[in-house]
């Protein structure tokens, strides 16, 4: 007890009991906070990080690593959204940062390079993968992490598999909130632009439009669907064939924020006048949301905290492996919001 206590201590002189005393839970409860278990209750732990901060609690990172062992944490990505990715990054970070655990990324393009770069990962000692979309989709990928034994956590995945664990947000719901609130602002003519047809939420975005456009009684026309890859470059082609029409539609629901931002980049060569004579929304709110102008109508998908969730999630499934728990395969489902900005308006 004493030898954990020491191992537990922090570089400020406040002990983990000392914690444990002013958030009024056991000494173990804070620990596994410290730690990173993902076995605490969201109120727990928000009780033991303010007693930590009120102490000013630092965690003897170097105690830890002498007791459990470095913690390296793998990151497979072949994400074609920067935006995305960049917010995905800085919550990895920074869960990583507070727990001690190295990020180690590998970006992959293909098959053959993504099963290069799993195994490039293990060999730099990762023990575990996060696998952000597109890859958290990815059949191959995933049953490869299986068969090697890695503890994996997929991100923004659709359809989150049995066996493996995920951080996501209800798509579709999402999706039809936004198609609801541009049907409420008068919006009978919208067209749609999609996403990389193999990733799950795209699928479930789409199918949420269509059936929020019928549910509604009105026409989804195949003219006012363009085809998109999540891309900005696909998203300006995708703009010019919607915008390009004798009729335009009067909004356009983009798929992501990059190809949303790539409509009102098209828009204004166009001398349209946004949002008056057409209304635009995106999904995600990255930061580019907020450096165009108008400032874009979005859904909210918190991708720094999907990114943390993951991590929590991971180190946890590390932990058991290390001292031969079973697995626990955990599917963390966290809240979507509709952010109105400047870039929508009443028709």
């Amino acid at each position: 007890m004493e030898q954990q206590k020491q191992n537990d201590s922090a570089i400020s002189g406040a002990t983990i009991y000392d914690v444990a005393r002013v958030a009024g839970v056991s000494a173990m409860t804070v620990s596994r906070v410290v730690n990173g278990s993902a076995q605490v209750t969201d109120v727990t732990r928000k009780k033991v990080m303010a007693a930590l901060e009120s102490l000013n609690y630092q965690v003897n990172f170097a105690a830890r690593a002498a007791r459990v062992g470095t913690l390296r944490v793998g990151l497979l990505y072949s994400n074609p959204s920067e935006a995305f990715l960049s917010a995905f990054l800085v919550g990895a970070m920074d869960q990583c940062g507070q727990m001690g655990a190295q990020l180690i990324l590998e970006r992959c393009d293909d098959l053959r390079s993504q099963r290069a770069a799993i195994g490039k990962l293990i060999a730099n000692g990762a023990d575990g993968i996060l696998v952000p979309p597109p890859l958290c989709d990815t059949k191959s990928a995933l049953k490869q992490l299986d068969e090697l034994g890695i503890p994996t956590v997929a991100v923004a995945t659709g359809r989150p598999s049995p066996g493996v664990s995920a951080v996501r947000i209800d798509d579709y719901d999402g999706a039809l909130t936004m198609t609801r609130h541009l049907i409420s602002l008068g919006h009978t003519d919208i067209g749609f632009i999609k996403g990389d047809p193999k990733h799950t939420p795209a699928q479930a975005r789409y199918q949420a439009f269509v059936d929020g456009m019928k549910e509604a009684g009105l026409e989804v026309r195949p003219e006012r669907v363009a085809e998109g890859m999540f891309t900005y470059r696909s998203g300006m082609a995708a703009a010019r064939q919607l915008l390009g029409q004798e009729s335009r539609p009067s909004a356009i629901f983009a798929c992501n924020d990059d190809m949303a931002v790539a409509v009102i980049a098209v828009a204004h060569g166009l001398h349209l006048q946004l949002p008056d004579e057409l209304t635009v929304c995106g999904f995600d709110d990255t930061p580019v949301a907020t450096t165009v102008w108008p400032e874009l109508t979005t859904i909210h998908q918190p991708i720094g905290d999907m990114a943390r969730a993951a991590v929590d999630l991971l180190v946890e499934q590390i932990r058991r492996r290390r001292v031969g728990e079973e697995k626990l395969v955990q599917h963390k489902l966290l809240p979507f919001t509709l952010v109105e900005r400047e870039s929508s308006t009443r028709h």
